[in-house]
C-alpha cells in the first residue's frame, strides 16, 4: 500500500511539471488547422456629416409653444396654435339660459426666454369652414390661410410671462376676455345638445381658434392646456317662505370648452431666417447643429461598402461584436447656451425618417436607435466630456447581409419619449419644444464623429 501511494505521488508530480511547459499555450493552435483560427480585430470608420433644414414635423404635441424667440446662432422661431374646442357631451343648458361673457384661459407649466419681455397674443376664429380630422396627421408648416382669414378677432392682450397667476406650484394661467360679438355669435350652443353622434355639428358651427403673437421676440410659453369658459345665467321662480308670492332667483354659471386630447391641436412653427443661418453654420466644418422645433438637424453619411471591405476576414464568417457611433457634444457650458440641450436623440435611416414619425413607429435596432447624452472624465485634462452613444451592432450586421450601397444616410433627430407604467417606450415624437445642440462633425480635429468596430471571423 505504501509503495502504491508513493508511486501515485510521483506520477502526479510528473504531470504537474509537464503542465508548466511553456509550449502549452500553443497547444490549441497546433491542434487547430491554420484556416480555422478565430480572428478578432478592431477598426475605426470615419464619417462625413452635414447640416440640413427640416421642412416640418408631424404635429402631435404633448405641450404647445406660443411666442417668438430670436437666437443669433439658431435663428428666429415663431410658434402659434390652431385648435379645436371640445363641447360638453350629453349636456343641455337650462331652459331660458342667456349668454353673458366668455374668456380663454391658457394654462402653462413654464416659459422659455425672458419672463419680462412683453408679448401680444391675438385670438382669431377659424372661419374658413375647414375642420380638422381627428386621425389625420398634420404638419407643423400648415398653411393657416386654409383655416382663417384673420378677419374675426375675438380676443387680444399684451402681457409678460411674469404676469401669469399661479394656481398650483406647477401651473400658471393667463386669461383673455373674448369679445361680446363672439359671445353672441356663440350663443346658439345654448339651445343645442351635443353627443358622440352629432359632435361634428359643433365643429361645423365653430371650427376652432387661431392663437398667435404679433410682437415680442424673447419668450415662449409652454402651454399645457387651453380652455374657453362660456358664462351664462338663467332664472327660475320659487315661492317665498310664507308661500304667498313668487320670487325670481337668478343663477350664474359657466361651461368649459377645453382644447384637450379629445380634439386636434396643431402647433405651427416658422423659421424665417434659417437660410442665412445655415450658411453661417456651414462655414465651420468642424461642428454640426441640431435645433428644434423643426429647424436644423444633422445628416450622417456612413460608407457601408468600404466599411465591409475594410474588415474583410479572408472569407471567414464575419461577426460584428461591437459597433458604436459616438457623437460628442461640442458646447455644454450653461453660460454660453441660449437654449437647453436635447436629452434624447434618435439616429434613423434617412429612407425611414418620414414613415417612422408619420406612422408612430417605435425604435428598432435595425432602423432607428435611441441615445441619451452621457458624460465621462477626460483622463488627460480632467474635463467632463458629454456625448451620445449609439449601438449599431445589429444594424450593421443586418445591412451586411444585403446588397450594400456605397453610402447610407442617417439623420440625428431630437425627440421626446412617452413611457408606460413599466418604463417601456410607447411613443416617440420629434421634439416640439426649444432645444439646440452643437456636436462635433466628422471633420472635427480633436474628436471627430466616427464608428468604432470590434469584429471577429471564424
Amino acid at each position: 500500500m505504501k509503495f502504491q501511494s508513493f508511486l501515485l505521488i510521483i506520477l502526479m508530480s510528473i504531470l504537474t511539471f509537464s503542465c508548466t511547459d511553456d509550449n502549452i499555450t500553443d497547444m490549441g493552435s497546433k491542434i487547430q488547422p491554420e484556416g480555422d483560427k478565430i480572428l478578432i480585430d478592431t477598426a475605426t470608420i470615419g464619417l462625413s456629416t452635414e447640416n440640413f433644414l427640416v421642412p416640418y414635423l408631424y404635429s402631435r404635441p404633448d405641450s404647445l409653444m406660443l411666442g417668438t424667440f430670436v437666437d443669433y446662432t439658431y435663428g428666429t422661431t415663431y410658434a402659434d396654435i390652431l385648435t379645436q374646442l371640445q363641447p360638453p357631451l350629453d349636456f343641455s343648458y337650462p331652459e331660458g339660459s342667456v349668454a353673458d361673457s366668455a374668456k380663454l384661459i391658457l394654462y402653462y407649466y413654464s416659459w422659455f426666454g425672458d419672463k419680462y419681455s412683453p408679448m401680444e397674443v391675438n385670438i382669431y376664429e377659424m372661419n374658413k369652414g375647414k375642420i380638422f380630422e381627428y386621425t389625420k396627421p398634420y404638419l407643423s408648416n400648415i398653411d393657416i390661410n386654409e383655416y382663417t382669414d384673420k378677419s374675426v378677432k375675438i380676443g387680444s392682450r399684451i402681457f409678460t410671462a411674469k404676469d401669469a397667476v399661479v394656481i398650483r406650484p406647477d401651473t400658471t394661467t393667463l386669461e383673455f376676455p373674448l369679445s361680446q360679438s363672439f359671445v353672441q355669435r356663440f350663443s346658439p350652443v345654448l339651445t343645442k345638445r351635443y353627443t358622440d353622434d352629432n359632435s361634428k355639428d359643433f365643429y361645423n358651427f365653430f371650427n376652432g381658434l387661431y392663437i398667435t403673437t404679433d410682437f415680442g421676440s424673447a419668450s415662449m410659453l409652454y402651454i399645457r392646456l387651453a380652455v374657453m369658459k362660456y358664462y351664462f345665467h338663467y332664472s327660475y321662480k320659487t315661492k317665498t317662505a310664507d308661500g304667498t308670492a313668487d320670487s325670481t332667483v337668478v343663477f350664474n354659471s359657466y361651461v368649459n370648452y377645453p382644447a384637450n386630447k379629445e380634439v386636434r391641436q396643431i402647433n405651427r412653427f416658422q423659421h424665417p431666417d434659417r437660410e442665412s443661418i445655415i450658411q453661417d453654420m456651414n462655414a465651420n466644418t468642424e461642428v454640426n447643429y441640431i435645433s428644434s422645433p423643426a429647424n436644423i438637424y444633422t445628416k450622417i453619411n456612413v460608407p457601408m461598402k468600404s466599411m465591409k471591405a475594410k474588415i474583410n476576414v479572408n472569407n471567414k464568417k464575419l461577426l460584428i461584436n461591437r459597433a458604436v457611433l459616438r457623437v460628442d457634444i461640442n458646447d455644454i457650458d450653461d453660460a454660453t447656451l441660449a437654449q437647453p440641450i436635447t436629452s434624447s436623440l434618435l439616429l434613423i435611416k434617412e429612407s425611414a425618417y418620414e414613415r417612422f414619425f408619420k406612422h408612430r413607429e417605435l425604435p428598432s435596432d435595425t432602423c432607428a436607435i435611441l441615445a441619451n447624452y452621457s458624460y465621462e472624465i477626460d483622463g488627460n485634462t480632467n474635463n467632463v466630456l458629454y456625448y451620445y452613444s449609439f449601438d449599431l451592432a445589429k444594424l450593421v450586421t443586418n445591412e451586411f447581409k444585403s446588397d450594400l450601397p456605397d453610402n447610407m444616410q442617417f439623420v440625428l433627430v431630437p425627440v421626446t419619449l412617452q413611457y408606460d407604467g413599466n418604463r417601456n417606450i410607447i411613443q416617440v415624437n420629434e421634439r416640439n419644444l426649444m432645444s439646440a445642440t452643437k456636436i462635433n462633425s466628422g471633420s472635427n480635429k480633436s474628436r471627430p464623429m466616427k464608428i468604432n468596430l470590434v469584429y471577429s471571423g471564424f
